[in-house]
């Protein structure tokens, strides 16, 4: 099974190990890794925003121009910010490290 590596915004690393075809978003939230998701993965906010390690975001799916749209209301945005409810786990994704922002823009709530 693929692993991803969720570096928490005190810095902790957590590692967890997940099938292939579940989000980012989806893997958190089976882990108890603090990624609120307000819109349930349906694209609608920027809660789930996480930030890729650098050598990663390459290697990811470019983002819609919904994605884009949503990143920009995103607080703390960086050149390798994407929400976590589009980045699909593969196993070519197996090591994959993302770093939880310091703090979300909660539009909905």
């Amino acid at each position: 099974m693929p692993r991803v590596v969720f570096v928490e915004k005190d810095g902790a690393r957590r590692e967890v190990e997940t099938p292939a075809g579940l989000s980012i978003l989806e893997v958190a939230h089976a882990n108890d890794i603090d990624i609120e998701g307000a819109c349930e993965g349906s694209l609608a906010c920027s809660t789930c925003h996480v930030i890729i390690e650098t050598d990663w975001y390459p290697r990811l799916a470019p983002a819609s121009e919904d994605e884009e749209d949503m990143l920009d209301l995103a607080f703390g945005l960086t050149k390798t910010s994407r929400l976590g409810c589009q980045i699909i786990v593969t196993d070519q994704l197996d090591g994959l490290t993302v770093r939880l922002p310091d703090a979300v823009n909660n539009m909905l709530g």
